[in-house]
């Protein structure tokens, strides 16, 4: 129970009590300690003005014994008329071991006083001084026993702490039924949803309720709601995903068969002397072999097995000319390319792949363009620095709305086009994360869109290979 949340409260809650309860218990003893000295001052004050108001002044000894007894003093010294009389005596006991001064006494004076008496020794004589009640002197001087106050202290001490203790319980107890149903109960019903969730998180029926009216609770409740149900819809969209992509493969397993055929019969019709299938032959035939790279690709995404690249120094102003003139087959003529990539620049990196992820970004823009209605321009730049190479893909569209932004590589969120499905720029900056580098969006507002390859000189093993 200890370790427990409610246990450790009841019991802060008494330490904290007591804690409170000692610091009033020293100022509630030193208030006892100086009525119970008034108190002494008053009757010796009656005790001194009766033997005054007797004939003489002198009464018997018996008498004077009888009035010291009830005002619990062994003497009663009385200055009046700038003299101090002795007005009642009886012999004192021991020494004078404690003299308290109540005339205009500070609280830390009668605190510390206080104190004091308790751990002194029981035995002893208190000296008092105090101010006469009604005007009847200048000061009163009393000798009282010290054990009859300690005993007096302590007792009182003992039934304040009794008090404290009490107190503390039914303090404790009601904090105690309060945590444990406004806080304990809250935060257990939310750690039973959990486990209940855990058991079957796709079953959108056990993400939990927010019921609670504590604010705080409410709002772990509404978080853990939102992350519940968001990942209810991530694991359904994890299941069709995983259907999707045993379709997906058989379905390019297929397709890759029937390319390799259409391969061969391209290889023949180059053989062919019309001119103008001498021309187009080429093209088909490296449009085929893409193809059937692509299927092969696709085959090995889903396997979470992509081919690594496969590094050598590549010429990248001609596979950008190959990106551009393939989509320039189906653009219209509001749409422009250009391409700027110096015609000197080598990259290493995987050409294949280099061509699949410009051919992406590529087609991204042309589609952006082409849903625009207006007329657009896309371009691609080549660069590089002692870190690396740096390719840039940028178009004069209407940039990108902020959910596509949001889960730009994310497959099957980031998809910009209505019925796009987002797996171009996941596959692209997965290839260039295979090369060692980064695909970014640099910017996208009303002038454009702009992405930025990064692929890096220096082989994570072998140190600089671009050499």
């Amino acid at each position: 129970m200890i370790n427990s949340l409610s246990g450790r409260f009841l019991l802060l809650t008494i330490i904290f009590v007591m804690i409170a309860e000692v610091l009033i218990f020293v100022p509630s003893v030193a208030r006892f300690r100086q009525d119970y000295l008034l108190a002494g001052l008053e009757r010796s004050q009656i005790a001194s003005l009766s033997v005054l108001a007797s004939q003489d002044q002198s009464i018997s000894s018996s008498l004077a014994q009888e009035l010291l007894d009830n005002a619990g003093v062994y003497n009663v010294v009385l200055r009046r008329d700038a003299a101090s009389q002795l007005v009642l005596s009886s012999p004192v006991p021991g020494p004078v071991t404690t003299m308290v001064d109540l005339r205009d006494p500070s609280a830390i004076y009668l605190m510390v006083g206080a104190l004091k008496q308790l751990f002194d020794a029981p035995e002893g004589v208190i000296r008092v001084f105090g101010s006469p009640t009604q005007a009847a002197g200048s000061m009163i001087e009393v000798a009282m026993p010290q054990a009859p106050l300690r005993a007096a202290m302590i007792d009182y001490g003992l039934r304040v702490l009794a008090l404290s203790a009490v107190i503390s319980i039914i303090s404790a107890a009601l904090l105690f039924l309060a945590v444990r149903r406004f806080m304990v109960r809250p935060i257990k019903r939310v750690v039973h949803s959990m486990e209940a969730y855990a058991q079957a998180p796709e079953d959108a029926r056990r993400v939990i309720k927010p019921t609670s009216t504590i604010t705080e609770l409410r709002a772990a409740e509404d978080t853990l709601a939102e992350l519940q149900t968001r990942l209810t819809g991530s694991l359904k969209q994890k299941e069709r995903l995983a259907q999707l992509g045993g379709a997906v493969a058989k379905i390019s397993h297929d397709l890759r068969n029937i390319l390799t055929t259409a391969t061969l019969l391209a290889d023949r019709m180059e053989r062919s002397e019309d001119p103008a299938v001498q021309r187009s032959a080429p093209k088909l035939v490296n449009s085929l072999s893409r193809a059937v790279n692509l299927c092969e690709g696709t085959l090995a995404f889903g396997r979470v097995d992509e081919a690594p690249p496969k590094l050598a120094m590549t010429q990248v102003h001609e596979i950008a000319e190959d990106v551009m003139k393939s989509e320039q087959l189906s653009a219209s003529d509001t749409v422009s390319f250009e391409n700027e990539v110096p015609s000197q620049l080598m990259v290493r990196c995987d050409g294949e792949q280099l061509y699949r992820i410009l051919g992406n970004l590529v087609r991204n823009a042309h589609q952006a363009l082409e849903a625009s209605g207006k007329p657009g321009q896309i371009k691609i730049k080549g660069s590089e620095d002692v870190d690396g190479w740096h390719l840039t893909v940028s178009d004069s569209g209407p940039g990108l709305p902020p959910r596509a932004r949001e889960n730009l590589f994310t497959a099957f969120e980031g998809g910009v086009r209505k019925g796009g499905t987002g797996l171009g720029l996941a596959i692209s900056a997965e290839l260039a994360r295979g090369h060692g580098g980064s695909l970014t969006l640099v910017r996208s507002d009303e002038q454009g869109t702009e992405f930025r390859l990064h692929l890096p000189k220096e082989n994570a093993l072998f140190g600089n290979a671009a050499e």
